[in-house]
């Protein structure tokens, strides 16, 4: 296995958060199911409520490039970006060196 770090940083329209968050979470509760999915935290900006990141782990690069981005469940999500977005995503890979995880609580 030779997992790969998408750190994917979003900026929302102001006003369309919650709308952004509404088209999102499909996507995310499907992601879980995949094969080569291993996790995925979406993150936001304590200072600006409309910047997000979401920090997603894969097994596989290839598969998520050339399988996982055209699955079904993300159509709607790609379809409405450009009018969700204030600017494109910013999208950044990373090879895992080491994790650490402690539970915390709160978090949802």
């Amino acid at each position: 296995m030779n997992p790969v770090v998408f750190l994917v940083s979003i900026r929302v329209k102001p006003g369309r958060e919650e709308e952004f968050l509404r088209v999102l979470t499909p996507v995310l509760d499907a992601m879980r199911h995949e094969k080569s999915f291993i996790n995925v935290v979406l993150h936001r900006s304590e200072d600006d409520p409309t910047h997000f990141m979401l920090y997603e782990t894969w097994a596989n690069f290839d598969d998520v490039k050339e399988v996982q981005l055209k699955r079904d469940y993300r159509q709607e999500y790609h379809a409405r970006l450009d009018d969700l977005l204030e600017a494109p995503r910013e999208v950044e890979f990373w090879q895992p060196v080491r994790a650490d995880f402690a539970f915390f609580a709160g978090a949802s």
